[in-house]
């Protein structure tokens, strides 16, 4: 089964750390992720500039880490990314911002991805949002 999972909420709400447990447990089942879409608040899951106290774990360096390692699409919104100050070098440039702050594995794009996916996709599942 193909999946696409949507990530609506920062790093530090527990449904971004239930999506990604969901994200382990279909690769683990076989099945395969087409793409994983940050929405929302989710985008800032993809910042490298996010610190998370010493008690705290942290998932948006889970979700890098495990982008990684499975080679995962793994796309940010670009209309909310730019609202929330996550940006890549073209955007950064574009807009003439000092800093890059998109972390490694990720892409910015638009919604057209997530419409993308979901035509390969046989299920869509989203976690967290308003």
């Amino acid at each position: 089964m193909k999946f696409v999972i949507n990530v609506l909420s920062d790093s530090s709400a527990p449904a971004t750390r239930r999506a990604l447990r969901f994200a382990q447990a279909v690769l683990a089942g076989g099945h395969e992720i087409v793409r994983v879409f940050f929405y929302q608040e989710g985008v800032l899951t993809a910042s490298s500039n996010l610190v998370v106290a010493q008690d705290q774990v942290d998932i948006a360096q889970q979700w890098q880490a495990f982008i990684a390692e499975h080679k995962l699409d793994a796309v940010v919104c670009i209309a909310a990314a730019l609202r929330r100050g996550v940006l890549d070098q073209a955007e950064a440039q574009r807009y003439q911002r000092g800093a890059v702050n998109l972390a490694a594995g990720y892409e910015l794009s638009g919604l057209g991805q997530l419409h993308d996916g979901l035509q390969q996709a046989d299920r869509s599942i989203s976690f967290g949002g308003e």
